[in-house]
């Protein structure tokens, strides 16, 4: 309910029911200065407008609610839904969820367990663009990246109904590319989420900071001093280890390496020259050859790709699959970027080496690069 006691017509889903296999132990227990990542996540969304909070719970559900209770927030308030079918994956727990929502429910916000630096505020902003334009779904912006919770309008809750195993709000997007609303938010938290110790230890040190992001760039472009000019450029999109491999490949290669990112440090990958903390690559510094690399894992990859296009980068190599590439495609089709263009795009990433391992995969897109420049080189008028 709205700070005026008005009906916002949204509710709010919490996602709660994974098993968090890489953790070990269900993050949504972990705790943060006295508090579960689960109860921090709760009271955010129990600040904001949404009408109702539909709480989903799967792995060790009886353990989850006891310790919501034993911390000292009551469930008063929040409907609980049990999802049996939790190992089946995160569709099993939206079904689950749009399934308990109140009939005069109007969207929903889907949000993470695991996400609680988002603020209330936040919540409220994308309850507003709903309200004002009717988008069928929006979705949160930080800096040019893509984050959660996103907003669902009921138009779409039948084809999320249908979704299996273990895949999210993002598999309709594709259809319905005319009908989104990307909202620029000043609120890092969207990023934010827990799948290893280290993103937990990350957490805990922003929550030190007074739930600000501890050591969040204060430049938008961090830069080493004396870059060489007139070297190539290679440009990665992601911090996962096929691109700590493609930086340091690149470095060796002579390339001038460029990392785009909205947190890494320079301390952490010193073999960049650049790392831009904006998804933007209008602010990169001006460079006669280009390459680019999206490997964010499907978290950012459309809004990467797009901007490389608009670049007018030649090379862009895309680290999916041809299933992703060609809804990533279908996508940017509908944005009016040319067919040639998307043409371009090379999905799967890398000449064809059997490559498996993140320092193979590194060597056969380098490998390809490598093989481009050559081949401009020699097709010089």
């Amino acid at each position: 309910m709205s700070a005026q006691g008005q009906s916002s017509g949204v509710s709010a889903v919490v996602l709660a029911a994974g098993m968090s296999r890489r953790m070990g132990t269900p993050k949504q227990l972990l705790r943060m200065d006295g508090k579960t990542i689960l109860e921090r996540t709760l009271e955010n969304v129990r600040k904001s407008a949404v009408d109702e909070i539909i709480l989903v719970l799967g792995f060790a559900a009886d353990t989850v609610e006891k310790e919501i209770s034993a911390g000292g927030m009551s469930t008063q308030g929040i409907k609980v839904v049990r999802n049996d079918a939790y190992q089946l994956g995160m569709g099993t727990s939206l079904r689950a969820g749009l399934g308990a929502l109140d009939a005069k429910t109007s969207a929903a916000l889907i949000v993470l367990a695991d996400q609680p630096f988002v603020r209330a505020a936040t919540l409220d902003n994308l309850i507003e663009c709903h309200q004002q334009s009717k988008p069928q779904i929006v979705i949160p912006m930080y800096k040019g990246f893509r984050g959660n919770p996103v907003l669902l309008d009921r138009s779409v809750f039948p084809e999320l109904k249908d979704l299996n195993g273990d895949v999210g709000c993002r598999a309709i997007f594709g259809d319905h590319t005319e009908n989104i609303r990307k909202l620029p938010v000043d609120d890092a938290g969207i990023l934010l989420d827990i799948d290893s110790h280290e993103d937990f230890q990350k957490l805990c040190n922003a929550s030190a900071e007074n739930n600000s992001v501890k050591n969040e760039p204060s430049a938008i472009l961090e830069s080493k001093n004396d870059v060489p000019a007139g070297r190539p450029e290679l440009v990665l999109v992601g911090r996962d280890e096929v691109v700590r491999a493609l930086a340091k490949i690149g470095w060796v290669l002579n390339f001038t390496v460029t990392v785009v990112d909205p947190f890494l440090p320079h301390s952490e990958l010193p073999e960049a020259d650049h790392i831009l903390h904006a998804l933007d690559f209008s602010l990169l510094p001006v460079a006669n050859e280009r390459y680019a690399v999206v490997a964010s894992r499907g978290q950012f990859d459309e809004e990467a790709v797009a901007q490389a296009l608009h670049a007018n980068i030649s090379y862009i190599a895309l680290l999916a699959n041809k299933k992703r590439a060609q809804e990533l495609s279908a996508s940017l089709r509908v944005q009016s970027i040319a067919p040639e263009k998307l043409a371009a795009i090379r999905a799967p990433a890398g000449l064809e080496i059997g490559a498996e391992s993140p320092d193979e995969i590194a060597l056969s897109i380098m490998a390809e690069i490598v093989a481009v420049r050559r081949h401009r080189e020699k097709n010089k008028p």
